[in-house]
């Protein structure tokens, strides 16, 4: 029985991770032989959580809601988030990305506020924290527009839908940022992967 219950849990949570990833128009042969990609992350239209909160809702609920557990806690995170595109969203779906080509031997690499040809936009459009209590947890999920356009003129070369990549980790992770970072990471992974089949 507690197998049973154990594996329909691991299905359970398999499922909820599953990743829709869908390119809605044109394709990504045109970057072969691309050496560089210009990206630049939007947050403008973001919503979080079930309730697609704007971040200027979530903001001062999430800081009233942990100074009501702990005082003070609520302005130390409101620090971390401030940080956490620029420090560990951003840098989290770069590095993964740049990770993956590499070592499959693709020579293109994204890199912020560079000259090139191409320009890749990650739209952020939704963002669920998760949360982890140890035994139990649900993983964070991360939805984006990721548009390839080409740098002058801003013409739409490939646009691509990312819907519910999963934030997690083996072990606990009880950082709601850092979870999210694992869902840029994710996104990452996946979009260097359908470029590395299209080029080859």
């Amino acid at each position: 029985m507690k197998k049973l219950l154990l594996f329909m849990l691991i299905a359970v949570s398999t499922v909820a991770m599953a990743q829709k990833f869908k390119i809605q128009s044109g394709d990504l042969k045109f970057l072969k032989g691309t050496e560089t990609i210009n990206v630049v992350f939007d947050y403008s239209e973001m919503k979080l959580m079930k309730e697609n909160y704007t971040e200027a809702e979530y903001v001062p609920r999430r800081i009233e809601e942990l100074n009501k557990k702990t005082e003070g806690s609520g302005n130390i995170w409101k620090k971390q988030w401030e940080r956490s595109k620029e420090e560990l969203w951003n840098p989290k779906f770069i590095t993964v990305f740049n990770k993956v080509l590499s070592k499959e031997g693709v020579n293109t690499k994204l890199q912020e506020n560079t000259n090139s040809p191409y320009t890749l936009v990650v739209k952020v459009k939704w963002v669920y924290p998760g949360w982890d209590a140890g035994i139990m947890k649900q993983p964070a999920k991360v939805n984006t527009q990721l548009t390839f356009m080409e740098s002058d003129s801003k013409k739409v070369l490939c646009d691509i839908e990312s819907l519910e990549a999963p934030g997690d980790q083996w072990g606990s992770n009880f950082n709601n940022e850092t979870r999210v970072g694992e869902g840029f990471a994710k996104t990452g992974k996946t979009l260097a992967q359908k470029i590395e089949k299209a080029v080859k």
